[in-house]
């Protein structure tokens, strides 16, 4: 079901339980994003180099259907840090449209699309998918994961409409 990083690779069966008891709609083993929102993404990010770019996802029943920008306090091409007073302001803006939080993204703009070990240290909510789009080798990857007990774990991700 998951593909477990930097660490033996079968997830045991409590953290794989406790992805499906929360993230519970159409199939456990997909995370769904539209395919506006993957764009825009994608471009925020692109825009935001040379430097990590991050946001929010949300939407209704685990899919998601809406970014939400988030300016980076650090300038680095390395790291990111959100801005909390944004990050607060996307939580309003959530809740106001009845949506929920369901994942985030950065990128990487020279690495490939995996957490680093900061992303899986700081990284706490498993029923959220976690993007991470790459611009190595000047080529776009987009890359989820589950960020469970601090074990990363890549999912396939659908895009739709």
């Amino acid at each position: 079901m998951f593909r477990e990083l930097r660490v033996p690779l079968n997830p045991d069966a409590g953290a794989a339980a406790a992805v499906n008891q929360k993230f519970d709609f159409y199939n456990k083993n997909v995370v769904y994003i539209n395919r506006s929102v993957l764009n825009e993404i994608i471009n925020h990010c692109r825009e935001d180099l040379p430097y990590e770019a991050c946001g929010l996802l949300s939407g209704q029943h685990g899919r998601n259907e809406m970014m939400w920008k988030i300016r980076s306090t650090e300038k680095s091409p390395t790291s990111f840090a959100m801005d909390m007073k944004q990050v607060s302001a996307a939580l309003s803006g959530m809740k106001k449209l009845s949506q929920t939080m369901t994942g985030m993204y950065h990128s990487h703009p020279s690495a490939a699309p995996l957490p680093s070990r900061d992303d899986i240290r700081n990284f706490h909510d498993p029923a959220a998918a976690y993007f991470i789009i790459s611009f190595a080798n000047r080529k776009t990857s987009v890359k989820c994961f589950k960020i469970i007990d601090h074990k990363a774990f890549q999912v396939k991700f659908e895009v739709i409409r």
